[in-house]
């Protein structure tokens, strides 16, 4: 039984009870699309970022640093892109963990394979995808991501780019972080709750433009536009979605409504997930945040080496999930 059939009642019951939009019109598939898109998605979001925010308790950042900075060569790399699957840092928290990682010993290829993994391998976008597309395509997600983030981090690391990051950021000599203190399960799903009310309440007006707009691409635009441009049959549809999706700014929650109508309007499944990895872990913003600590010549290897791998991760899931 789907647990969501209440939410297409709703929205059906409002869309052509309420406001008397005729069936099959475009204006009713795309108001449609969205009464029933918007509580979903806002549903699934408060679920799992409780769930992730109890995970999220036991790796505090400290704890981060002190795990990383043990770590060397290729083992590091690996550790560092696992814990980022269940230690989601937003951009914000870039810059100072970039510090806390350089500060204390953290290889700079290890730190850029955490930094990688961080924002791409989103537990909303995991979420979300299997809901969507099933967990075959929500695993795939999580091992491009980890492939690229583990590759992204080897290859920075070979390249010996430390020279590249800020000076002072090696001078910079912060206190020993904290004794962590053991929480209670009381305290943990008190943080839960508020957790999930904070982050809700940031990210909700993304998901409302991000259903939006896939609700317009939903019942407005023609169903062999984007095919005819990013479809199967066009070898350049993957660094397209890419170049397109830098530019843009939003969380996993925005654009994966956007995802989804990719693939129904004919985009395959490969560049729709370039797309989305390209959005999430390539954004303007983030960019404009490490130039704080990183010189522009590494963000550019940082940008460049993640954009090739997405970019490769994409022609190869188009190639198996014909």
């Amino acid at each position: 039984m789907d647990p969501f059939a209440p939410y297409q009642w709703l929205a059906d019951a409002l869309t052509y009870r309420v406001f008397g939009l005729a069936p099959g019109s475009r204006l009713a598939l795309a108001v449609d699309f969205f009464l029933y898109d918007v509580p979903k998605v806002l549903t699934l979001l408060a679920v799992v970022i409780f769930a992730v925010a109890i995970i999220r308790s036991f790796f505090p950042p400290e704890r981060t640093r002190a795990m990383l900075s043990h770590t060397r060569l290729y083992g590091g790399n690996i550790a560092a892109a696992l814990l980022g699957i269940v230690t989601p840092f937003c951009s914000c928290s870039a810059v100072p963990l970039f510090i806390g990682f350089v500060e204390s010993g953290v290889p700079l290829g290890v730190t850029f394979s955490f930094l990688v993994a961080s924002p791409m391998i989103n537990e909303v976008a995991v979420i979300l995808l299997a809901g969507l597309f099933g967990w075959r395509i929500a695993a795939i997600y999580i091992v491009s991501g980890l492939l690229i983030a583990i590759v992204s981090g080897i290859i920075i690391g070979k390249l010996g780019l430390e020279s590249w990051v800020e000076e002072y950021v090696y001078k910079l000599r912060v206190g020993q972080a904290a004794e962590i203190a053991e929480q209670t399960w009381r305290e943990r799903l008190v943080y839960a709750r508020d957790h999930v009310g904070e982050i809700v309440g940031k990210v909700w007006p993304y998901v409302v433009v991000g259903i939006g707009l896939g609700a317009v691409m939903h019942g407005y635009i023609p169903d062999d536009f984007l095919a005819r441009y990013a479809g199967v049959g066009n070898p350049f549809a993957v660094p397209i979605a890419v170049i397109v999706g830098v530019p843009l700014y939003s969380n996993a929650a925005g654009v994966i409504p956007l995802v989804s109508v990719l693939t129904e309007k004919g985009v395959s499944m490969g560049t729709s997930l370039a797309f989305m990895m390209a959005v999430v872990g390539l954004s303007l913003p983030e960019a404009i945040i490490l130039r704080k600590v990183l010189k522009p010549k590494l963000i550019a290897v940082y940008f460049g080496v993640n954009a090739v791998g997405i970019m490769a991760i994409g022609y190869l899931f188009n190639a198996i999930l014909r």
